[in-house]
């Protein structure tokens, strides 16, 4: 099955009718209340810095506003100052008189408490009968036009003082909330915890991974009824390592163990762990553990354990995010040590790459048992079919181990993803069942792309239909060669067409003459061109890139050379992955020019093997290529009908040679 698939609900073999299951966050302490039930994001601190910051903003307010106001002053005192030359500027309107000294002085000046103003205002009397313009005149006192500053009321002066300190205040809680409680909410785990609720995923919802499934059944048996085993001295497995492909439905297991368990499942990612403050991640390990130790039994899922877990090490070269991911391990580990046995606590956790990770990790006592889930066979694939499309309306023509057989190597993501193309297709056509065309057409748009509205000329159609024909009848003389599926001319993703071949039955060990007859067929679109055209395109560019790959790990990798011998000198995937590079330098310079001179030696006779065969059968050639042009898409009876073969022949050994 799929690695993230949801699953309609289904009937438990061990249990009652299924309860729904919901999505919540994870839990966390009871939160005490504060005022009118809100609590500030920082506790009683976040209020003592409120609180100071609006105290210092008041007075630092008032401290302006006290300098910058103006002084009122008996109109006398004005007179007397204008005479005394010591008044630089006047504005008025009616009789309010606002102006600025030359120089700061005080009010009343026989006072020592006297405030030190350098503005003014006072208020012309009524009865005043004195020439002020002439005085003001003869004293040089600027008389300006501008109106008098008016007098701000209370409200103002408060919002003024206090609304610089609420919009401050109103930033950190925006911020805060953004962090989702601040700097020490980032130390919280993020893991989502699934609990009972609408969709509840069992083993019945699993398919296609039998031996996987059978490994979790003591877990759950555990869940159920721990006595049972702690009454022997028994002790469940701390960890269970799931490893595989992507896509075949190692996160739906864990999910399908919490389900038959009805236990709280706590599921995040390894990569939700680090975060850009140094020692999140190992604090985000140790929230998460506790929660479910309060939650017990529990279980706790970690997928994609490589991007936390890879093995430590690596030199000063690394940067501090190394640092940081290293500090999380060390913490996963020392929680996982931190188990007695009674905690009721299970982690699960997944990972495409088992071999990257740190020993420390995967010895008993951590992850005491590792469960790898393969890709499906074909009755597995059948089955897993089968669950995908229990709510889908099929066409009676419709057989689910036929599509088994035509689909080798998909796992249970790609099967959904199958069915879920072909039943787009089928409403695309407005139907009401899916038929088996549909299905037909969803297998060739994953396995062979697209279709591209591109315009070809005549000529380079005509020289397509020659280069699919070469591989398909290649494919159909080579003696224990796939059979041919569908040949198309019409372009699909990057090619300008396909041949598609696949077993009728899972291959899991390949021998030489296959992959030779593997690679002759890969080489019969190039020798058709030279044949037909005795010239050559670029349209062969991806049928090299597989023949030498194919080679290559045939003598490096295979032991499948004389020359090389029984050893491997072509990097495996750990060595590729970095582990190994310390001691072993790998193979000579000497041994790596044998390996190329191998490579081509094969390719070479594999070519010339191609052009022999397609040669003695120019006929069937021929007869392909104008099947091709006529139809653009051969299925696989036509296809074979069209090269004068009986459907479902089978060329043998000496058929071969005779060709």
């Amino acid at each position: 099955m799929s690695d993230r698939e949801e699953r309609p609900a289904g009937r438990s073999r061990n249990s009652g009718p299924p309860s729904p299951w919901r999505v919540e966050g994870a839990p966390t302490a009871t939160r005490r209340r504060g005022i009118l039930g809100w609590r500030p994001p920082g506790g009683r601190r976040f209020l003592i810095v409120v609180v100071a910051l609006l105290a210092v903003n008041w007075y630092l307010a008032a401290h302006l506003i006290h300098h910058a106001k103006r002084v009122t002053v008996a109109y006398t005192f004005f007179v007397r100052e204008v005479e005394l030359g010591h008044v630089a500027d006047v504005t008025s309107r009616d009789a309010v008189i606002q102006g600025d000294f030359r120089s700061p002085i005080r009010y009343p000046d026989n006072s020592t408490a006297g405030a030190v103003t350098a503005r003014f205002q006072t208020i012309r009397p009524s009865f005043a009968r004195d020439d002020l313009l002439t005085l003001l005149t003869k004293k040089h006192v600027t008389v300006d036009a501008r109106s008098p500053d008016p007098t701000r009321p209370l409200w103002l002066v408060l919002i003024t003082a206090i609304l610089p300190s609420l919009v401050i205040v109103g930033l950190i809680l925006l911020i805060t909330r953004s962090m989702g409680g601040g700097l020490r909410a980032l130390g919280r785990s993020r893991a989502k915890l699934y609990e009972a609720s609408e969709h509840r995923t069992n083993f019945d919802d699993v398919a296609g991974i039998d031996e996987a499934q059978e490994e979790l059944v003591e877990i759950v048996s555990f869940l159920r009824d721990p006595d049972r085993y702690r009454r022997l001295g028994a002790e469940i497995p701390r960890g269970v390592l799931l490893s595989g492909p992507p896509g075949t439905g190692k996160t739906l297991l864990a999910r399908a163990v919490a389900g038959e368990a009805d236990v709280p499942f706590y599921s995040l990612s390894a990569s939700e762990f680090i975060e850009m403050v140094a020692g999140v991640g190992a604090s985000r390990v140790r929230d998460l553990f506790n929660q479910a130790k309060q939650s017990a039994p529990a279980i706790v899922f970690i997928d994609e354990l490589d991007a936390i877990g890879r093995a430590r090490g690596g030199g000063a070269a690394q940067a501090a995010g190394h640092h940081e991911r290293e500090q999380t391990l060390n913490q996963i580990l020392v929680e996982m040590d931190g188990f007695s046995g009674t905690e009721g606590v299970i982690v699960l956790a997944a990972t495409n790459r088992p071999e990257i990770l740190d020993p420390a990790l995967l010895r008993p006592g951590r992850f005491d048992r590792r469960v790898t889930v393969n890709p499906p066979d074909q009755d597995g694939r059948r089955r897993i079919l089968a669950v995908h499309t229990r709510r889908v309306p099929l066409a009676a023509e419709v057989d689910l181990g036929h599509m088994a057989s035509a689909t080798p190597g998909m796992v249970g993501a790609d099967l959904k993803n199958l069915v879920n193309e072909a039943a787009i297709a089928a409403a695309r056509r407005h139907a009401q069942e899916i038929t088996l065309a549909d299905f037909s057409t969803a297998l060739e748009k994953i396995v062979l792309g697209a279709e591209r509205r591109i315009t070809i000329s005549p000529s380079e159609r005509e020289r397509t239909a020659y280069h699919e024909a070469g591989h398909a009848v290649l494919g159909m003389l080579e003696p224990g060669a796939d059979p041919v599926r569908r040949v198309s001319i019409v372009p699909r993703g990057q090619s300008l067409g396909v041949t598609f071949q696949s077993p009728d039955s899972d291959r899991h060990a390949y021998d030489a003459d296959y992959l030779r007859g593997r690679i002759i067929g890969a080489l019969g679109g190039r020798a058709a061109e030279e044949l037909v055209y005795d010239n050559v395109t670029t349209g062969a560019e991806a049928d090299l890139d597989q023949v030498t790959r194919l080679a290559r790990q045939m003598v490096g990798r295979w032991g499948m050379s004389e020359a090389i011998g029984l050893m491997s000198v072509v990097p495996g995937p750990m060595a590729e992955s970095g582990l190994f590079n310390g001691g072993d330098e790998g193979a000579s310079e000497a041994t790596r020019e044998l390996v190329d001179l191998e490579v081509r030696r094969i390719i070479a006779e594999c070519y010339e093997t191609a052009l022999l065969r397609l040669r003695g059968n120019r006929a069937r050639l021929e007869s392909l290529a104008e099947a091709l042009l006529e139809h653009e898409t051969l299925d696989e009876e036509s296809a074979y009908e069209a090269a004068g073969f009986d459907h479902g022949f089978q060329a043998s050994p000496t058929q071969a040679e005779r060709s």
